[in-house]
C-alpha cells in the first residue's frame, strides 16, 4: 500500500486507511476524507511539501507530514 505523499499530480485512488487522531482526524473527517473515498491529486508543490487533492467537488491542500498518514491504492 502507498501513502498520498507518494501520488503524483493527475493520479486517481482510494483511501485505504487513516493513521492520524483526534483533531487532525476529524478535521480529515469533516473535509470528506475517509476510508473507500475516491480522490484525484490536483498538483503538487515543487518540494512536495503541500499536496492539492479533489474529493468529490471538494479541493483540500495537505502538509507532507498529514499525506504520509493516509494509505490509498491506485485506482
Amino acid at each position: 500500500m502507498r501513502t498520498l505523499s507518494e501520488m503524483n499530480a493527475g493520479e486517481l485512488c482510494v483511501v485505504k486507511s487513516i493513521n492520524a487522531d483526534g483533531e487532525l482526524k476529524q478535521r480529515l473527517f469533516s473535509f470528506g476524507l475517509r476510508r473507500g473515498s475516491h480522490l484525484q491529486v490536483k498538483a503538487t508543490s515543487i518540494a512536495k511539501s503541500t499536496i492539492e487533492i479533489e474529493i468529490g467537488t471538494t479541493l483540500l491542500a495537505l502538509r507532507y507530514e498529514e499525506a504520509q498518514r493516509i494509505g490509498v491504492e491506485n485506482v
